[in-house]
């Protein structure tokens, strides 16, 4: 293979039981290299996509961990666990009286756009320099404050958001009960669909990259460089507006290679990360 070709993403369907860290071990030991990343944890529980970027592609997760996510869960309500999903210990039993579909969906309706969410304390928020997940399984009540998240769709049988196990727990409240996470799948990161990831048993008989041209194409806007602008960008240098606004942009030499990526900075495009070299 030449260097672009071993410069990439992999997307990976994780298994249950492994977590991300697991699965960058797995995939350093498949592609060679150390250097190998991920664009967003997922838990030991959860299974579904988890974007795995692999030498220079490294370079492009900062900007693909806030991409939009999309998940598959199961919640069971009238039970809440320590943790806001099946692998807690109970700590309330209230059961569930007189709600039908009608009521769970009037009530998710609630949780949908843009709301105030305190993260499950289960989650890989930094509190004092450690994770929040860590305290809870030494035995700490941890409290997280509230912060800002947009819940695109959140039905009775599929939601996307932020914190998924905050949105069972907090439906079971709405409906005067409880509730927690019984499965979680991630269906999408960004545009990277579950119809793209690998098992990793799959990745262990045939190894498969994304390239990274293809995979910045897929997700950000694009724009197409003379030879002369693809050789001041590579140097760090500027480069008159895109037009495309403050949003990253891939920047492609005239041979398709991936230069960098680029955001409008008021008259000129300046280099967010250089991606040849």
């Amino acid at each position: 293979m030449t260097e672009v070709a071993q410069s990439g993403l992999v997307i990976v369907d994780k298994p249950p039981g492994m977590t991300s860290h697991d699965v960058v071990a797995r995939v350093r030991s498949l592609a060679g290299t150390r250097r190998v990343g991920h664009a967003g944890t997922l838990d030991p529980m959860a299974t579904g996509v988890l974007v795995i970027g692999v030498e220079r592609a490294t370079r492009l997760l900062t900007y693909l961990v806030g991409a939009d996510k999309s998940y598959q869960a199961t919640i069971r309500l009238g039970i809440s666990t320590v943790t806001d999903d099946r692998e807690g210990d109970i700590v309330a039993h209230p059961g569930l009286v007189g709600a039908d579909l009608a009521a769970i969906d009037a009530q998710a309706a609630g949780l949908r756009g843009a709301i105030q969410q305190v993260p499950s304390s289960v989650s890989a928020i930094k509190v004092a320099g450690k994770r929040s997940y860590a305290r809870v399984r030494e035995g700490e009540d941890v409290v997280l404050e509230a912060r800002p998240v947009t819940v695109h769709r959140f039905t009775v049988v599929c939601s996307s958001g932020t914190y998924v196990r905050a949105l069972a727990r907090d439906l079971g409240v709405r409906l005067g009960s409880a509730g927690h996470l019984t499965s979680l799948r991630r269906s999408r990161v960004g545009p990277y669909g579950i119809e793209r990831a690998h098992t990793l048993d799959a990745l262990t008989t045939q190894f498969e990259l994304l390239p990274i041209a293809d995979a910045a194409r897929a997700a950000f806007a694009t724009r197409d460089l003379t030879a002369e602008e693809a050789r001041k960008l590579a140097h760090g240098q500027r480069l008159e507006a895109s037009e495309l606004g403050p949003a990253p942009v891939a920047a492609y030499a005239p041979d398709g290679t991936l230069v960098a990526l680029i955001t409008d900075a008021g008259l000129t495009a300046r280099p967010l990360v250089v991606l040849t070299g």
